[in-house]
């Protein structure tokens, strides 16, 4: 037996004792759990056919994204190794290798890959959804657009292009269009699909939210937990609505929540926050520590958080030029709107504003409307001696009436009566 294989049936002789002791109470399985359950049959039944790992594979990226717990990507690699020893080529395979490395966050492979499958088999659907996904996250928004155009014609109207247009929208600033996709993809999705329904509800709250609408968010948040109780997204997203509506305490507990399901570096960073915020700064420093050294412990890997580390340096440990080299790593290998925002920032707490000035400026060329980026975008601006500027930035980040409007107004007044606008 080789040594995948043997991997796979030691995980899934493992899977079937801890479900045969599990207490009488444990909750429904998900659909990624009913799903894996599935695909263990098939391989204890027919060890040598391919198949069974491929539905594994593919069942173990759904539990990744259900839990937020990236070690099933891990888990869902050994099983491609398998299927694709079994199955040398085989095409599927391939896509949910592709996919795996989109989880891990290794874009330019995924995208390589990804192209390699296009040039293959130029008609396949959900290739072209690989493609958008990786072209988006590096910030390749027209090649990501192209792509999203393709499935949408290949296919019109299926979910996965639905859910891909809205995110595209929603970054080139059509919430509204974003906001009624989602809404369509919703409908579309059938009950049984409940961490998929779930997953678009929280985008649907974060939408509302990011429009300054938390009343809305938190309706759309508590549906979502609703349809998949403790879903770490929605936990995360509707704490954030609570720091929006500035009852602190709350905050803190749904972050502390969403921290022990998945214990990322990035979590840590949230809480402390809030934290901070509730006015606990004994436990926020703590808890910034320990963002610290565990996001320096991820930080060469591509699933990382430089980007919270970023601004960590940046707001909080006041250290501009460790900002700035995290910064600089992460925008070596990835342009999108958000690391831009965070490059623009460590350029402008070191002094470099006219640098600054040019990512921000290229981030907000895309169309997305996010206020934290705005004012990023006014404080650049009025460094940079163009307090006209730096005026509609901050107006169009207080039109948001996200956690950072007290901040901005505050600056729009500063701009009143220094007599700069």
């Amino acid at each position: 037996m080789n040594r995948f294989l043997l991997v796979l049936m030691l995980m899934i002789a493992a899977a079937g004792a801890l479900a045969q002791n599990a207490p009488a109470t444990t909750p429904e399985p998900s659909p990624a759990e009913r799903s894996i359950a599935e695909a263990q049959k098939i391989i204890r039944e027919n060890p040598a056919q391919y198949t069974g790992y491929n539905l594994l594979a593919g069942s173990l990226v759904r539990r990744a994204r259900e839990t937020s717990d990236a070690s099933y990507y891990a888990q869902a690699e050994v099983a491609v190794k398998t299927s694709l020893q079994l199955s040398p080529n085989n095409f599927e395979t391939e896509k949910i290798r592709v996919a795996i490395l989109l989880g891990e966050y290794e874009l330019p492979a995924a995208l390589d890959a990804a192209k390699e499958l296009n040039r293959k088999v130029p008609d396949d659907v959900m290739v072209y959804g690989l493609l958008t996904d990786a072209n988006a996250e590096l910030g390749n928004y027209k090649d990501a657009e192209t792509a999203a155009q393709w499935m949408l014609d290949l296919r019109p109207g299926n979910l996965p292009a639905l859910l891909r247009a809205a995110h595209l929208r929603e970054l080139f600033g059509e919430v509204e269009g974003s906001y009624q996709l989602l809404d369509l993809a919703y409908q579309s999705t059938p009950p049984t699909e409940t961490e998929e329904r779930a997953w678009i509800l929280t985008q649907m709250g974060d939408l509302r939210l990011g429009s300054g609408n938390a009343d809305a968010a938190e309706k759309f948040l508590r549906q979502a937990l609703t349809v998949f109780p403790d879903y770490p997204l929605a936990v995360g997203e509707l704490a954030t609505v609570r720091v929006a509506q500035k009852r602190y305490q709350e905050a803190v507990v749904l972050f502390r929540k969403r921290c022990d399901s998945a214990p990322r570096a990035r979590n840590l960073y949230d809480l402390a926050e809030a934290l901070r915020l509730a006015g606990h700064e004994d436990e926020a420093r703590r808890t910034f520590a320990e963002f610290e050294a565990k996001a320096l412990l991820e930080s060469n890997k591509k699933d990382n958080s430089n980007r919270e580390l970023v601004f960590y340096y940046a707001d909080r440990a006041q250290q501009p030029a460790k900002a700035l080299m995290v910064a600089q790593q992460e925008y070596s290998w990835r342009h999108d709107v958000y690391t831009l925002d965070a490059y623009a920032w460590a350029l402008h707490v070191n002094g470099k504003d006219q640098e600054a000035r040019k990512q921000i400026e290229t981030a907000i060329e895309v169309g997305i409307r996010d206020a934290k980026l705005f004012r990023h975008a006014g404080e650049i601006a009025l460094k940079s001696g163009d307090p006209e500027a730096a005026e509609r930035y901050l107006k169009q980040s207080a039109e948001l009436n996200s956690v950072d409007s007290e901040q901005v107004r505050k600056a729009l007044a500063s701009l009143s009566q220094a007599g700069l606008k």
